[in-house]
């Protein structure tokens, strides 16, 4: 029977509650010289998710 691999350690509780507070956001923007889309993506605090995709 194979060892169990000890690579998984244990995690802060206080930093794993505070990280489901962070959100991932991607928006894609049009290009006004070519017309092609990329896309703008950043980690943000959950609250301004809303103020991140009403900005231009």
């Amino acid at each position: 029977m194979a060892k169990a691999a000890k690579t998984a350690q244990k995690k802060d509780p206080k930093a794993a509650l505070e990280s489901k507070n962070w959100t991932k956001v991607i928006r894609a923007v049009r290009s006004p010289k070519t017309g092609a889309y990329t896309f703008k993506e950043q980690i943000i605090y959950k609250d301004k998710v809303n103020d991140f995709l009403k900005a231009k």
